[in-house]
């Protein structure tokens, strides 16, 4: 993967129970999986690959079974919609990435207690659905509206109390064009995968991955602000228990480069040659549009511009970016950096939340070149 895990005596810091973090997901952590960095040679990443992060247990839909979409609370005219008449409104194909919130979790001192990400939990898909705005503009929204709360068919239990899994976005959001939130129906030119949220799923452009609800069945438009548990207390910026925190919203800044070279499996390094070695990755940013990418062969003493490829009018995707670099006999430290338009970039050290939230640490690949001649 070319990440180290966090040593196993490192001392984790164990998350309060009032954070959503507790036994329930870190079972959950056998079915979540990464993305292989390999895969990061793709502009769209296959299914089966994209990263996975449930909360609760996958809700299990045969193809053949109804699934109503109800629009309510403050609207002129309530909707009860199915597939076939949310296919009838516009297709709008939109190519996102995802990233899970915690991703990096794992590369924190102490580590928080959760999925234990390294920075594998990502992916791009393309999304096709039904532009929110206008189920929205169909139902009517009442002025005095302030969120729209999305409430998934996924249940469990926090805190003691039983609940469905719901998030809510601003009403400005839900409502907007930028981004362009979707009610999706297909990934990758496919109907939804049971572990991706089919039948249907909300896809937030630009916002980390607990924004994106899975197995939606109902959206409410609220006068007040929601309060639930994966709102108010899941998912905070927090530094101490107790804290009201802030709200984890916009992905940070991010480059990751993929690994060069072939793995030397004993001490978790990368093995190149001498001589020319291509390095190449995926920079994205859900805060603002890049600006660039900069590459450190020298953990982080010097950095260089690397090429960045135009997005391909894909404002919320991921970007390729590729720098040569000339490899000479010894050790070396790779790390890449995304900087976007706001001037927003990626720390060298990582500040700490209870959470493990919005980490977007610099990514280290140790590498060592061999001698001339030196077998590997």
């Amino acid at each position: 993967m070319g990440q180290r895990l966090a040593d196993a005596s490192t001392p984790a810091r164990l998350a309060a129970p009032d954070e959503g973090i507790g036994r329930d997901e870190l079972a959950l952590a056998t079915r979540n999986h990464g993305l292989p960095l390999e895969a990061l040679r793709y502009d769209v990443t296959p299914p089966g690959l994209h990263y996975v992060l449930t909360h609760y247990d996958i809700p299990y839909v045969p193809d053949d079974t109804p699934w109503p979409l109800a629009v309510a609370g403050r609207v002129a005219r309530p909707l009860h919609l199915d597939l076939a008449d949310l296919r009838a409104f516009p297709a709008v194909t939109t190519r996102v990435t995802l990233e899970c919130a915690g991703n990096g979790r794992a590369l924190l001192t102490p580590r928080p207690v959760s999925q234990p990400w390294l920075v594998e939990a990502v992916g791009t898909a393309e999304w096709t659905g039904v532009p929110l705005r206008l189920l929205l503009a169909e139902a009517g929204v009442e002025p005095d509206a302030v969120d729209v709360l999305f409430t998934g068919a996924d249940h469990g239990v926090e805190r003691g109390v039983e609940q469905d899994y719901q998030r809510s976005l601003p009403a400005d959001v839900a409502m907007g064009t930028e981004p362009e939130v979707l009610v999706a129906y297909a990934m990758n030119g496919a109907p939804l995968p049971p572990q991706h949220g089919r039948p249907l799923r909300l896809v937030v452009p630009g916002w980390y991955g607990m924004a994106h609800v899975k197995w939606l069945r109902e959206i409410a438009v609220t006068d007040v602000p929601f309060t639930g548990f994966q709102q108010s207390v899941a998912y905070r910026l927090r530094q101490e228990s107790g804290e009201k925190g802030e709200p984890v919203t916009r992905i940070a800044p991010r480059a990751l480069l993929l690994p060069p070279g072939f793995p030397d499996f004993m001490s978790r390094t990368r093995v190149v040659r001498p001589g020319p070695v291509p390095l190449e990755g995926r920079a994205w940013s859900g805060q603002g549009p890049l600006a660039g990418v900069e590459v450190s062969t020298d953990a982080g003493r010097t950095w260089h511009e690397a090429e960045l490829e135009p997005d391909g009018g894909w404002r919320w995707a991921w970007r390729r970016w590729h720098y040569d670099w000339t490899a000479t006999p010894g050790e070396h430290e790779l790390s890449a950096r995304a900087t976007d338009a706001e001037g927003r970039t990626q720390p060298l050290e990582q500040p700490w939340n209870r959470g493990g939230f919005v980490n977007n640490l610099v990514q280290r690949v140790p590498v060592l070149c061999l001698e001339p001649g030196e077998e590997g």
